[in-house]
């Protein structure tokens, strides 16, 4: 699957949370290239950074049940996580997540960004980044 140029490699740098109470998520991806070039995402579930942050440190005992239909459809049919891809879509921030077998490939387009990200953190596969998201380690927060 060749790497479309509008996209960077990533990884993920910082996971955590805008509020007190872990309501909220925020993690940081940072260019493979340029360590200055940040995308922070925020808003979006407490919940989904809690399972990012586990995944991260390899805890994998306790997978939510979305995360575990995927696993289950994916090692049935014979696919791994080939990569995912965060972009813009509007308003909003999006991904796309690519799986490979043997004899098939499968494209799931359109999902919430932090999602793929969970899902990378999970099977520790190659996040890319739409490269006009990025910005300076200057403009950016950091997690």
């Amino acid at each position: 699957m060749a790497i479309n140029q509008d996209y960077v490699p990533a990884r993920l740098t910082g996971v955590g949370f805008l509020d007190q109470r872990g309501l909220e998520g925020v993690v940081t991806l940072t260019s493979l290239a340029d360590e200055q070039e940040k995308l922070v995402m925020r808003a979006f579930s407490g919940e989904v950074a809690t399972h990012i942050a586990r995944f991260i440190q390899g805890d994998r005992s306790s997978i939510p049940s979305i995360y575990n239909i995927v696993e289950d459809i994916a090692e049935k049919s014979g696919l791994q996580l080939v990569n995912v891809q965060i972009y813009s879509s509007g308003d909003v921030i999006r991904g796309d997540i690519s799986f490979r077998g043997h004899e098939k490939t499968l494209a799931l387009n359109g999902y919430r960004a932090s999602d793929c990200v969970a899902l990378a953190a999970f099977y520790d596969a190659p996040i890319l980044v739409q490269r006009s998201l990025l910005g300076r380690d200057d403009q950016a927060e950091s997690v």
